[in-house]
């Protein structure tokens, strides 16, 4: 099971699921771009292709792309900011889609986080801990109902106290429950209880079944321009050619992950 993921994914198609499940390659052209555009002032080195499982909390110098039918991922630490609004600008709306999906969480911290622009408007954010709410902005989904009720509890471990002003939910599952409404999978195995409605989701037959191992992404390295190290800017012509090649200072360092210039 994944602890950490920091995502930001631009979508345009009206099923994500379907996409993901026709098993893509992703386009590494397209990707490299992408990378290129998000980091004007950068050298964008291709390296390794990898799965959304093995992508998880990218280094400063790193990020994976992947871009497929009307929809583009990216796994990047600008994605891992405990207020999601406080992303760049660029990253909000850069290739004109129709809506934007955050979702981002770090299990040894027990914190999660989501956020939804629709063409570039935000319409919800959130972010917590297991004890503090960082960030509700926006009005909460009916989806986000279960949660609220206590219905996803914490699952503590033997001999461990909760807190009594621990909030009714585990904020990684809450973000995997946004991940699972908005794109069709999930990151963890569902445990709780049913929610108070089938999800629409849940009410689609035939739907194919995505698990981040099945999502292939394009892997970069970042560096200065005036490193010295010259490396071949093309990028890799197929997937084949690609794949060749404590909770205070968590806080400050995920506000200070991103530079605060937009």
């Amino acid at each position: 099971m994944l602890s950490k993921i920091s995502s930001v994914w631009y979508v345009d198609t009206p099923d994500p699921v379907v996409v993901l499940g026709a098993d893509p390659d992703p386009d590494p052209a397209a990707a490299y771009a992408l990378a290129r555009q998000l980091h004007p002032d950068l050298e964008v080195e291709p390296t390794s292709s990898a799965t959304l499982r093995d992508a998880t909390g990218p280094r400063p110098d790193e990020l994976f792309i992947g871009c497929y039918p009307g929809l583009n991922l990216l796994c990047s630490p600008y994605a891992s900011r405990i207020h999601p609004t406080e992303i760049p600008d660029l990253l909000v709306r850069p290739l004109a889609e129709e809506h934007t999906y955050l979702v981002s969480f770090d299990l040894e911290y027990g914190w999660g986080s989501f956020a939804h622009w629709e063409r570039g408007e935000l319409r919800r954010a959130f972010s917590s801990t297991r004890l503090n709410i960082l960030q509700d902005q926006g009005l909460p989904h009916i989806w986000e109902r279960p949660h609220w009720a206590g219905e996803h509890p914490i699952r503590w471990r033997l001999g461990e106290l909760p807190d009594p002003l621990v909030l009714p939910f585990d904020p990684p599952g809450f973000a995997d429950t946004a991940n699972y409404e908005w794109l069709g999978f999930r990151y963890f195995p569902t445990t709780a209880a049913a929610p108070e409605q089938p999800s629409p989701q849940d009410s689609e037959a035939n739907r194919p079944t995505v698990t981040p191992g099945d999502i292939r992404v394009c892997g970069f390295r970042l560096h200065p321009k005036d490193e010295g190290t010259h490396h071949d800017p093309r990028p890799p012509r197929n997937r084949a050619d690609h794949e060749r090649k404590g909770l205070l200072s968590w806080l400050r360092g995920h506000d200070a992950a991103v530079p605060a210039e937009k």
